[in-house]
């Protein structure tokens, strides 16, 4: 299909115009006019464009773009990554929150879905806007059940887990990512439990004397699922050949 027609179809989908972001959401190179087969991956960085060129993709399409609100000089591995892509004649487009808070193909939609969580609704407050879901366990679970069915749904384990809150989980919260900082949002709702991305040492204590459940399942492992969403719909939609580069970083 047309790049610009599907484009186009993504900046509608994800409502880029409207949610108010500091990544530069939507097309970040140009690439061909033509889209037959598309890539995908976390992170827009060296090691997912070359693979991109390697499988002679016409786009690629990441949840952490090159661009984020500031103007950078194309030096260093700035332009060794913008050079990859334009000599390898690969385009790149970029979602990062609207890919978040997406009500079907989102990281956070995908969490809830996956962990079997009934009842969804918003809930993480960013920038304005929800970007998270919370949903209910039925039957509740304990802690170690829990954390069972998050090792399942990320096909890995959880990095850390604070367990200080209930021992029967009923309400749960999930912000992928970097979204520690939502703790007294946590407490303020009632989560029996709250799903995660990355940590730091500072949380801890905010955890403990709030007494809260808390799994920090990693930043990277979490935003795979809705970029792995989005290319089975976009399959679907437009009978576009995809493929998903895997380029954990541990985080």
């Amino acid at each position: 299909m047309q790049r610009d027609e599907l484009v186009d179809y993504l900046n509608e989908y994800f409502r880029v115009e409207e949610i108010e972001d500091k990544s530069l959401n939507g097309l970040q190179v140009q690439g061909p006019d033509d889209v037959r087969r598309v890539a995908f991956a976390v992170d827009g960085c060296q090691a997912s464009f070359e693979r991109a060129v390697a499988e002679e993709a016409d786009l690629l399409i990441v949840h952490h773009g090159l661009f984020w609100g500031e103007p950078l000089p194309l030096v260093g591995p700035h332009f060794r990554r913008v050079r990859s892509l334009i000599e390898g004649g690969c385009g790149l487009y970029a979602v990062h929150l609207p890919l978040d808070m997406h009500p079907h193909v989102g990281n956070n939609a995908e969490m809830v879905r996956r962990l079997g969580l009934k009842e969804r609704e918003p809930f993480g407050e960013y920038h304005g806007v929800e970007i998270g879901f919370a949903g209910r366990l039925e039957p509740p679970l304990d802690i170690s059940a829990l954390i069972g069915r998050l090792v399942e749904a990320l096909e890995r384990p959880p990095i850390r887990v604070l367990d200080y809150g209930p021992k029967a989980i009923e309400y749960v919260g999930c912000v992928s990512g970097g979204a520690a900082s939502m703790m007294d949002q946590v407490a303020d709702a009632g989560l029996d439990a709250y799903v995660t991305g990355e940590t730091s040492h500072t949380f801890f204590h905010q955890a403990f004397e709030r007494e809260l459940n808390v799994l920090f399942a990693g930043h990277y492992a979490t935003e795979t699922l809705g970029v792995k969403a989005l290319a089975r719909h976009l399959e679907e939609q437009f009978e576009l050949r995809t493929v998903f580069f895997e380029i954990p970083t541990g985080m």
